[in-house]
């Protein structure tokens, strides 16, 4: 073979060489390509599953963030919150166990059959109230003048152009607020012509004895109040509320004295648990 065949048969495998390089190249890169969309196809599969598990616990509600008592006051007002909700809102913090709301269902909890709920706090101790982990004095002490605000409101608007025309509605008026109380107390109510109470006095609270309040101090209280006519209210802790002697002579000293300053005495209305003696009623008033 001569020199001239030689090339041309080196330039022939050459080309050939080229050939299969440039195929097996093409073909690297065919199944690099197809490679790269497969891996593309999977990860857009596996962000979708993510996405899809993510709006279903958004959607149940798993990983949504509980709204808070203050927030929900805020969206939606205070006449739409549970009272244990509302609580909370003055308790403000709770402890690392228990949230606000949690305290606030305890101390709701204390409550005492038949009043439940926020009627009973009323009657819950501070020594119950700070029982509860997470209740100090100053919440304890703060729950108790929310209950008494809320006494002295719902007082308020029930004695607005109330009439006490009958012994059995000052004994209805009274008898919540006195039937409970250890102690002995006695109120003066001072009314106007119209027979509508003006006030409601409290002149002793923890006395046994009716004797130590004097017809003197009553009368005084009336007139500061511009009372034209008054009723005398006191509660016997035993529950019985039958007059004792005491109680029968300081009526008669008040009625008495009511007619020459010209500031009848009513009725003197004895409050019990759940009974009520009037003096009225029983016709004492006509007693010497």
């Amino acid at each position: 073979m001569d020199i001239r065949e030689k090339v041309l048969s080196v330039k022939k495998e050459n080309s050939m060489a080229e050939m299969l390089f440039m195929e097996e190249a093409s073909a690297m890169a065919e199944r690099h390509s197809a490679a790269e969309e497969l891996c593309a196809d999977k990860g857009n599969a596996a962000g979708k599953r993510r996405t899809e598990r993510k709006g279903k616990k958004n959607n149940s509600g798993q990983r949504k963030p509980q709204e808070q008592p203050y927030e929900r006051f805020l969206r939606f007002g205070a006449e739409n919150l549970t009272e244990a909700e509302l609580l909370a809102i003055i308790i403000r913090t709770g402890t690392r166990e228990k949230s606000a709301l949690q305290l606030a269902e305890q101390v709701l909890s204390l409550a005492r059959y038949p009043k439940e709920g926020l009627l009973g706090l009323y009657e819950v101790t501070l020594d119950e109230l700070q029982g509860i982990n997470g209740i100090g004095e100053v919440k304890a002490v703060k729950l108790k003048c929310l209950a008494e605000l809320s006494m002295r409101m719902s007082t308020a608007k029930a004695a607005q152009g109330m009439n006490f025309t009958s012994s059995g509605q000052v004994a209805a008026y009274f008898m919540e607020k006195l039937r409970h109380r250890e102690t002995e107390c006695v109120i003066l109510v001072c009314m106007d012509a119209k027979g509508q109470m003006i006030c409601e006095r409290k002149l002793s609270e923890g006395s046994v004895n009716m004797s130590l309040i004097s017809p003197r101090e009553i009368f005084l209280a009336a007139l500061e109040n511009r009372a034209v006519n008054i009723i005398l209210v006191h509660n016997h802790p035993s529950g019985d509320p039958s007059p004792s002697k005491a109680d029968k002579v300081l009526t008669f000293q008040v009625r008495d004295s009511g007619e020459q300053i010209g500031i009848p005495l009513l009725d003197h209305v004895v409050i019990g648990d759940n009974r009520y003696v009037s003096f009225k009623e029983a016709n004492w008033f006509y007693e010497a």
